[in-house]
């Protein structure tokens, strides 16, 4: 399996802590540093500081927002940023949710499966070097009423750029696997793996003439080390009100794409009954409800044998790809977490 990490340029401190991470991860051998908008730093600006830090690790945009940017400015930036890295980029792209899209940006979240197959085809045009020309239910270009003519970028992709999703719905799982190189999963429960995301995963990729080993299954998880069972359980009940967040106050109150994961794998009282307490503004309660079961399900926390035997389920059920949010309240800390967790992906063999 490879190692991967997700960060937030904002997260880090100064740019200088963020050149130390990503340059000391590298060392360690982690093969893929993702990086993701959310509401704070852009993803792209930060990639471009990282290929210049690094030399060897693939650099990932986990994810650039749908909404946030035209489909042809994705492509320029996925151009140009593969470019710049020598080949080292990999386009993660998600349709973020309404909360982010329609309160922060001011655009529609409205038909996110249409857009994403819309976005994609358009930058695939692009990156090909192909003139532009596309007449869809969410773009028309170029547009239509003038006397323009279509246009290709100026610049060419130098290398291959691989394309991910960042899904967890039904209909945008079956599209991750017909159209994309790599899927970018979250709130992954193994044992019930099959029914709540590979089934529709492998639908899609049964469309395009495809199978999973065509598919980077790269799934992400916070991993944490316990020293025994009394440190373990303190970590559990840490976590219970992050998940209740989760699960409660992602999203908006009609649309909670990680409530809808939880609930397809098992959860699906607890889930609702969470959301109902968050939304009514009992918080505690609402993380009350959280049983230890949930957070070591979708977690990678607990000690070094734990995690070694979860990462071999992980392995085990199909994952490619590790995403480690390693747990530290220092930078220090991280650093000796990342370590660890690294040397043990790589140890995994399926």
């Amino acid at each position: 399996m490879r190692a991967a990490t997700t960060i937030e340029a904002a997260s880090l401190g100064t740019w200088d802590h963020q050149r130390i991470f990503v340059s000391e991860a590298e060392k360690m051998g982690l093969d893929i540093c993702w990086v993701a908008e959310a509401w704070g730093s852009d993803a792209p600006s930060a990639l471009g500081y990282y290929a210049a830090c690094t030399d060897r690790m693939l650099l990932g945009s986990g994810i650039i927002q749908l909404g946030t940017r035209t489909p042809v400015a994705i492509a320029q930036a996925a151009v140009t940023l593969s470019n710049l890295s020598g080949g080292r980029f990999l386009l993660g792209l998600g349709a973020s949710g309404p909360q982010v899209m329609e309160g922060l940006h001011g655009v529609p979240f409205a038909k996110p499966l249409g857009r994403m197959r819309e976005t994609i085809d358009i930058i695939r045009q692009a990156i090909a070097g192909d003139r532009i020309t596309y007449t869809g239910k969410q773009f028309q270009i170029p547009m239509p009423g003038g006397d323009v003519k279509p246009m290709r970028l100026s610049m060419r992709a130098e290398h291959e750029i691989p394309l991910y999703i960042a899904s967890l719905t039904p209909a945008m799982l079956r599209l991750t696997g017909e159209v994309a190189d790599g899927w970018l999963g979250t709130s992954f429960v193994p044992e019930g793996a099959d029914d709540a995301y590979f089934a529709h995963l492998d639908d899609g990729l049964g469309r395009s003439g495809r199978t999973r080993a065509d598919l980077d299954i790269c799934q992400g998880a916070e991993v944490s080390f316990a020293r025994d069972e009394a440190q373990l359980k303190t970590m559990i009940d840490a976590r219970k009100s992050e998940l209740a967040f989760s699960l409660g106050g992602m999203g908006s109150a009609s649309t909670n794409f990680y409530n809808q994961a939880y609930s397809r794998q098992g959860w699906a009282d607890v889930a609702a009954a969470v959301r109902e307490r968050w939304q009514a503004g009992d918080r505690d309660g609402a993380a009350a409800l959280i049983t230890d079961d949930m957070i070591l399900a979708t977690t990678l926390i607990g000690t070094a044998d734990m995690v070694r035997d979860r990462l071999q389920v992980w392995c085990d059920a199909g994952v490619d790809t590790v995403r480690i949010y390693p747990a530290g309240d220092t930078i220090e800390e991280r650093f000796t977490t990342l370590g660890a967790a690294i040397d043990l992906v790589h140890s995994i063999n399926r």
